[in-house]
């Protein structure tokens, strides 16, 4: 299957002016201004089949950011190539706008001063929607989001959730081919966090359209995503399948258990004890080794278990193994 997103090699550097301390070192670099060349991105390279929901993640400052607007074609890279559905965002940027919906969590795409429903109505003018197409989409789009209960109010009198739902809206109003998402549940409370990404998951299932997804909560992650492209420095650390991952960075389990009564010897070959508290103890073990069934089986034959649990790592853990790595 062709690929609707493909990055090779892709470059961004900027000029940073080096700043002293002090007045002195101020007027210094007001006056002789020093400049050094800082990579944002540096070489990074991935491709995203049709109808893939991928989370684009890492720490701030890692070039998320840079390398989205690259792909909106709003900055310019300074080497490599970058496809989206098959057309330049550089050399065609309106061809490509046309296929592609954005939402900024902290930015708007609708008109403070107008009613969300005349905000609608003036990007169906923008980007040429037929009617019957744009009152299609709008009635789909408003029962899936619930829009008809807040459609005539102003945006600036909209809460954060409402604004949030009507952004996600007017980016899926021209049925754009790829939805680029950044930190869309930011700020938002619990139902509206759900409402969003039951959104998301709709539009992807029922129209097929391929999300990118950069957010620092892992909770939009977990339920979103089925692969994860992490950056860190402006270079691709990992990619791949949220499975794959927690499985490569995360080796060990923990084994928690509960004694009956206490006892001297708690000691097991494969497992370390990384935490006492009282009758609990905790067993780390490394899950190539032995399974947590093998690791039950032995400790029961020997301690006077009460109750145990077994912790999974999850994707938390492996992004934290990420980032302390690289």
């Amino acid at each position: 299957m062709e690929a609707v997103i493909e990055v090779n090699e892709l470059v961004k550097e900027y000029m940073v002016a080096k700043k002293e301390s002090g007045l002195r070192g101020a007027l210094k670099s007001l006056l002789f201004p020093e400049k050094t060349k800082v990579k944002g991105v540096d070489g990074i390279s991935f491709s995203i089949a049709p109808g893939e929901i991928v989370g684009y993640i890492g720490p701030n400052g890692a070039g998320k950011s840079t390398t989205i607007k690259m792909l909106t074609g709003i900055l310019h890279p300074t080497s490599g190539s970058i496809k989206v559905c098959g057309i330049s965002p550089q050399a065609d940027r309106k061809a490509v706008v046309r296929k592609l919906g954005v939402v900024f969590g902290q930015r708007t795409q609708l008109y403070w001063d107008l009613r969300l429903g005349e905000s609608f109505e003036l990007l169906r003018r923008i980007y040429q929607i037929d009617k019957t197409t744009y009152e299609e989409n709008l009635a789909v789009l408003s029962d899936v989001l619930k829009l008809n209960e807040f459609i005539d109010t102003p945006v600036r009198q909209l809460s954060l959730g409402q604004r949030m739902r009507g952004d996600l809206a007017a980016a899926m109003l021209h049925s754009p081919e790829v939805l680029f998402l950044d930190e869309p549940t930011i700020g938002l409370d619990a139902d509206a966090k759900h409402a969003i990404r039951d959104f998301i998951k709709e539009m992807n299932r029922n129209r097929g359209v391929t999300v990118i997804l950069t957010t620092h909560d892992l909770d939009d992650v977990e339920q979103l995503c089925s692969r994860l492209v992490v950056v860190n420095h402006g270079k691709v650390v990992e990619d791949g399948p949220i499975e794959s991952l927690i499985h490569k960075l995360t080796p060990h389990r923990l084994l928690v258990v509960e004694l009956q009564h206490p006892c001297d010897d708690l000691s097991h070959p494969a497992a370390e004890i990384i935490k006492r508290d009282g009758l609990k103890i905790w067993y780390q073990f490394e899950k190539q080794r032995m399974t947590a069934a093998e690791l039950i089986s032995d400790l029961s034959q020997k301690l006077p278990i009460q109750d145990l649990s077994v912790k999974e790592p999850d994707i938390e853990d492996a992004i934290r193994e990420v980032y302390k790595t690289t």
